[in-house]
This record gives C-alpha cells, structure tokens and sequence, in this order.
C-alpha cells in the first residue's frame, strides 16, 4: 500500500497531534468522550513559507519534527491514509517545544 505524500502550500502546515495523558495525577482515568484533544503535537510536513506583497518568500520557522503547542481552534481535521492530521497555518502555532 502506498504513502500518500502531502506536502502543505504557502504558510501551513501539517501536524500529528500527541495524544494527553488518560489519567489525572490522582490516577483517575478519564473516559474518552471527556478528553479535550490535545493543543500539541508534531509536524509532519511544511509549506515553503509565507508570500509577502512584494512576492518573496519568508520561509517558516518551524520544520518537520518540531514538538509544538497551537490555539485550541487552530487547523483543519484532514485524513491522510487513514490518519487523522491537522493542517494550519504556522501563525496558529504558539510556541515550540525544545527538547
């Protein structure tokens, strides 16, 4: 079965989410239909960069492999082979994690 291969256009990217923990730090599980899904996650792929005006291109200051954190709303739920993914653009990005 192939891959399919998706690279996002101008200023977004494509984000895997990391799944939160399912347990308090009391130890309580908390079901699924109770979980917020997570604000991190992964980059996967990234456009070129953001076009200004003037037409030059400023490239992103994310790059795949990077850990991140986005604004709750951010993105749009896409599926790729079967994967739910996340494409937004790099401004819905807050911050990257380092490691």
């Amino acid at each position: 079965m192939s891959k399919t291969k998706f690279r996002p256009l101008h200023d977004r990217v494509l984000v895997r989410r990391i799944d939160a923990d399912e347990k308090t730090a009391g130890g309580i599980i908390i079901p699924e239909t109770a979980q917020e899904k997570p604000m991190e996650g992964e980059i996967v792929a990234t456009g070129n960069g953001h076009v200004n005006d003037n037409g030059e291109t400023r490239p992103l200051d994310v790059k795949s492999g990077d850990k991140v954190i986005f604004s709750k709303w951010a993105g749009t739920e896409v599926m790729i082979d079967g994967e739910e993914l996340m494409v937004m653009k790099e401004s819905d990005i807050i911050g990257v994690i380092a490691a």
